[in-house]
């Protein structure tokens, strides 16, 4: 009985992990999203979007390897692809508008907790 009680107990701990894991990598898309932005941004000298992209960055993001790897490396990526192509850049209002829709998606995936009272 001992057994079957562990076992069912282990079975409901378990449900939501793939929900999680579907969070999970959501979150990680939506920085590294967040990262290309930056990296573009820095390319274009769009310095008030790339300052915007560093606060949601810290605002929203786990301090941690993954996250901050994924956020690198998209930036990397991102400003390589846009001094490479010689293209030409985005003007302030069309990175607003992208970082707009990615911190609705930041928000959704990695809500920002509340402050705790003082």
């Amino acid at each position: 009985m001992k057994h079957l009680t562990r076992l069912i107990i282990l079975l409901i701990l378990a449900a939501p992990l793939p929900a999680l894991a579907d969070d999970l990598e959501a979150a990680v898309s939506a920085v590294k999203q967040l990262g290309a932005l930056n990296g573009q941004a820095l390319a274009c000298s769009e310095k008030a979007a790339a300052a915007r992209a560093k606060v949601l960055m810290l605002a929203h993001s786990p301090k941690t390897a993954r996250f901050g790897a994924a956020y690198e490396e998209a930036t990397q990526e991102a400003f390589l692809a846009q001094t490479k192509a010689s293209g030409t850049c985005p003007d302030a209002k069309g990175l607003d508008g992208k970082l707009n829709d990615v911190a609705q998606r930041l928000q959704k995936a990695l809500p920002i907790a509340p402050a705790a009272a003082k």
